[in-house]
């Protein structure tokens, strides 16, 4: 039986904005997908990741769910939603880009959840989650604090 969003609030405790229909199946996909302001790329479409080993720095996503990103002004999170087992996340990832969140290796269907977009579903494998980066020019540097540099683009966050 495919799983709703109604499924999905209903595990989680989150709800969706009322324009959306809590009984549609929600898609799982195995490719490149957007929520938003939230970027799912497959792992193997990005040269030079550097992924943890299996068995370090990942951690179980819990039934509940991960909230992965909201906006810097409170806004509604994105939640990555998984059954118990079989989707693990990591936050120690390096990205070519400087875009990533963190990466999910899921062995079934793991979903990422927002009030405004709804729900989105991930086909077992491995991906990286990136924030939408708009305007300017790509990252130049590293500051002496260990973070990325801005280069006239703004990272987004719905």
């Amino acid at each position: 039986m495919p799983t709703t969003l109604a499924d999905l609030t209903a595990r989680t405790g989150l709800d969706v904005l009322d324009h959306l229909e809590r009984q549609v199946s929600v898609p799982v996909v195995d490719g490149l997908q957007a929520q938003g302001d939230l970027i799912v790329v497959p792992a193997g479409l990005v040269p030079g990741l550097f992924l943890p080993d299996p068995g370090f720095f990942w951690d179980e996503v819990p039934p509940e769910g991960r909230e992965l990103l909201r906006s810097a002004s409170g806004g509604n999170p994105h939640t990555l939603i998984a059954d118990g087992g079989g989707c693990l996340w990591a936050s120690s990832v390096r990205d070519p880009e400087h875009l990533a969140l963190g990466a999910v290796r899921t062995s079934r269907p793991a979903y990422l959840l927002h009030p405004e977009h709804g729900g989105t579903g991930l086909a077992p494998g491995t991906y990286l989650i990136r924030r939408q980066r708009e305007g300017g020019e790509a990252p130049d540097r590293w500051h002496r604090t260990g973070r990325f540099r801005s280069a006239g683009h703004r990272l987004v966050a719905d």
